[in-house]
């Protein structure tokens, strides 16, 4: 019924940047929260950051003023900028959805996107 497609991944060297970006498609009305998640090899995955529908947003203290979530609620996509990247930012991130409305009725608590990759290198 819905799908959460990230795009924007890829390697780069440390100070550099990348921008994610996450589209959600299918029967959707509105969508609570958009946020990202990653996780890097053996560890859990952790909150990146999470933007509202109304804007409000929060960013865990390991990316605060170097990356920067948005959103365009009539695309219903979510993004991330990523600057000042540094090896420890290095892992998966996911695409995430809270509490999204779909068309035909009823209330799905969360979906995630597959996840893309993200190598940062020293």
């Amino acid at each position: 019924q819905v799908q959460l497609v990230e795009s924007g991944g890829g390697s780069v060297q440390a100070g550099g940047s990348l921008r994610l970006s996450c589209a959600a498609s299918g029967r959707i009305f509105s969508i609570d929260d958009m946020g990202w998640y990653r996780q890097a090899p053996g560890k859990q995955r952790e909150l990146v950051a999470v933007i509202t529908s109304g804007g409000s947003t929060k960013h865990a203290d390991s990316v605060k003023g170097r990356f920067t979530i948005s959103r365009d609620n009539a695309k219903n996509t979510v993004y991330l900028q990523m600057n000042s990247l540094a090896p420890e930012d290095t892992g998966v991130y996911y695409c995430n959805a809270k509490r999204v409305v779909l068309t035909i009725g009823g209330m799905i608590s969360e979906y995630w996107g597959q996840g893309t990759q993200v190598t940062v290198s020293s």
